[in-house]
């Protein structure tokens, strides 16, 4: 069979542009109703022989729809996108195994998606054709004498942290252990340690990748220092499959962590929380989720919860001091404060991140944010419709070390907010099949996502990918797009790394 190489207009491109239209018309409708299958989006489907040949090559193995193993390798993070079923998942052992499978989708013209965690907010690591599956590469060592943590492109988060922990290290990181560590850093990498140690990617020395031509390369600042550049924050599956990443740890020192809920006064306690929070020295990482309510739930008694999570690198007094413009206020209904070692103090705040159906929608939040903006995100989150599944206004504390790198200095741009706000929406199985209630939510959930824009004002965070964003290239990569651009261009010039969203 002849060799494709796939251009803008191939059939790669048709499917991928398929699925994306799919995605958000189904973001405006609240279902999947729009989501071709495989055979409807007109997906290249070799014969055996070729499926043979691939599985020949890998060292890994090859999974197909029936075998022993596909559903779990095949499931996503979000259910929303559980529809799509790739024909075929290549495990990979090695870099060869990861060169194989991209010259094998670029001969029989598959489109392709990547997967080491699987948690995609969008979908985008999974496909009609071929996934290819990191998590058989998943080593982590850890130089004592550098205090340099490797971290091969398969590895989940829980592995880097066992290795971090063993070595009393740490790097600026999430709070979900199933998470893709590839895709966490390559698009920024937030956390509670950002404010004093900077994004993940700031911690970036290192990195290895395989372009589209089965070439391995790797980046520095000395060695191919524009890709590099790229890499730190140009997001996950844009230039080839990374497949190491090297960073440079600091100490775990031990931490004060904080669990707390207001139940009553929310308005109030809000609007002294959040001036108290970002006047905290950057020895402190919160983040802040206001829990919507139904008018039905309104009625019965029932008002916005205020929940409070985050570490403090200080005592439990010095905290009680910072909290106490809210505190005098309301008392918190919960309160969980612990001094404690560092790993100990993640184990306290991880969160299991069970797969479920949602979508997220980001904005980061570059001006002063007052009692107006809370007033009308007060006023939507006593409008919920509903669903069965916990919907919020969000705020990640960002800033100070994040924000003292210039937003050139890197891909990721976003260097000038105290905040990253989310609007969250949750729902389970029986909303998904309910039209209705889903058209409500997400009716609920873009209106009340536009009425909080105006308050925010830069840009979305590429972590948590919207299918529903129309300016997705300017709000995720702002100034840095046409660099980005020229990048993508001279890695991939034929444009084999493709998802709705890819540059």
């Amino acid at each position: 069979m002849a060799t494709l190489h796939p251009g803008p207009f191939s059939r790669r491109s048709f499917v991928l542009g398929a699925s994306a239209a799919a995605a958000v018309g189904a973001a405006g409708a609240g279902y999947l109703a729009g989501y071709r299958s495989a055979r409807e989006c007109e997906v290249c489907t070799p014969d055996e022989r070729a499926w043979r040949q691939l599985a020949q090559l890998l060292a890994g193995n090859l999974l197909r729809p029936g075998d022993a193993g596909y559903r779990q390798a095949a499931r996503p993070n979000n259910l929303r996108y559980d529809c799509v079923r790739p024909q075929g998942i290549a495990r990979c052992r090695s870099t060869e195994d990861v060169a194989a499978a991209i010259q094998w989708c670029r001969d029989y013209d598959m489109p392709l998606a990547l997967r080491s965690g699987g948690h995609s907010y969008a979908g985008y690591s999974t496909t009609y054709g071929l996934m290819l599956d990191l998590t058989m590469m998943n080593a982590v060592t850890f130089d004592r004498d550098t205090g340099l943590v490797s971290v091969a492109g398969g590895a989940v988060n829980s592995a880097v942290y066992a290795a971090l922990a063993a070595n009393n290290a740490a790097i600026t990181h999430g709070r979900c252990p199933t998470v893709g560590a590839a895709a966490f850093l390559l698009g920024g990498g937030i956390g509670f340690n950002m404010r004093r140690k900077g994004l993940a990617c700031d911690q970036l020395v290192r990195t290895e990748l395989v372009t589209a031509g089965g070439t391995r390369r790797t980046a520095n600042a000395t060695d191919d220092p524009a890709l590099f550049w790229a890499l730190r924050g140009g997001g996950g599956g844009n230039f080839g499959v990374s497949t190491s990443f090297t960073l440079q740890t600091f100490p775990a020192d031990p931490l004060t962590v904080f669990s707390l809920q207001w139940a009553m006064k929310p308005e109030a306690v809000t609007d002294a929380l959040m001036p108290a929070l970002q006047a905290a020295p950057s020895t402190l990482g919160s983040r802040l989720s206001l829990g919507a309510v139904t008018p039905d739930q309104r009625r019965r008694g029932m008002d916005v919860t205020v929940n409070l999570l985050g570490q403090f690198a200080g005592s439990r007094r010095e905290l009680l001091e910072i909290l106490a413009p809210a505190t005098s206020v309301a008392e918190p209904a919960k309160a969980d404060i612990r001094e404690t070692s560092y790993w100990d103090g993640q184990k306290f705040l991880s969160e299991p991140g069970d797969a479920t159906y949602f979508q997220e929608r980001s904005a980061f939040v570059d001006r002063p944010f007052g009692s107006d903006a809370l007033t009308e995100g007060f006023r939507w989150l006593r409008d919920w419709p509903g669903t069965r599944g916990y919907c919020d206004l969000r705020f990640f504390q960002t800033g100070d070390a994040m924000n003292a790198v210039a937003p050139s200095a890197t891909a990721f741009v976003h260097r000038s907010s105290n905040w990253l706000m989310v609007v969250g929406l949750y729902w389970d199985e029986t909303d998904n099949i309910s039209p209705d209630v889903m058209r409500r939510a997400h009716d609920w959930q873009n209106g009340f996502y536009g009425a909080m824009l105006p308050f925010a004002g830069g840009g979305a965070y590429l972590n948590f990918p919207d299918p529903s964003l129309a300016d997705w290239r300017r709000s995720y990569y702002g100034a840095n797009l046409d660099q980005l651009t020229r990048i993508k261009a001279a890695v991939d010039p034929t444009n084999v790394f493709q998802f709705p969203q890819a540059l």
